[in-house]
């Protein structure tokens, strides 16, 4: 109960009237039995929060197995290992590589060799180009296209290598 409630003979809580700040009186008002004022009610705190706010140390735990854990979360076991509380020693090889990697130098790719492709696959994508090229020529005659790009004028001039190109894959392949 609050401490400033007032008691009746008829067994009634109130809170007794009380001046506000800017001088106006509040009315006493009738309360149940075990009310808190909000003012006094604690605020809300999670378990995660509660559990943060501990500040004592997990106490270590015995195991069936006998090894010593921890506990800083609950459900949490943190077995500790004798062998990982001594620094470990770096490896030779380790050692040895890290040295190799700081002498390497990276740099860029030349292309000296063409990628080993399959001859069938060059083929169909040689064709596939020369259709392309095809269709444009198509479209300049008809008039579709009145003032053709740089690039489509050049694409069209390849039409001799691509027509070669096709020639040598089929020899190739047949």
């Amino acid at each position: 109960m609050y401490s400033n409630n007032v008691v009746t003979e008829s067994g009634d809580t109130f809170i007794p009237a009380s001046q506000r700040p800017d001088g106006t009186w509040r009315k006493a008002r009738r309360v149940k039995e075990g009310y808190v004022p909000q003012e006094e009610v604690p605020l809300y705190e999670s378990k995660g929060k509660q559990f943060m706010n501990k500040n004592t140390k997990p106490e270590p735990v015995k195991l069936s197995t006998g090894e010593t854990a921890h506990r800083p979360i609950p459900g949490l076991f943190i077995i500790e290992d004798k062998e990982k509380k001594q620094p470990k020693k770096k490896n030779k090889k380790v050692e040895e590589v890290t040295k190799q990697l700081e002498n390497t130098t990276i740099s860029e790719k030349t292309k000296d060799t063409p990628a080993q492709t399959d001859p069938a696959k060059k083929l169909k994508n040689l064709k596939k180009r020369l259709r392309e090229v095809e269709a444009l020529e198509e479209k300049l005659k008809n008039g579709l296209i009145p003032k053709p790009e740089p690039e489509q004028l050049t694409k069209i001039q390849r039409k001799n290598d691509l027509l070669m190109q096709i020639r040598e894959l089929e020899k190739q392949i047949g």
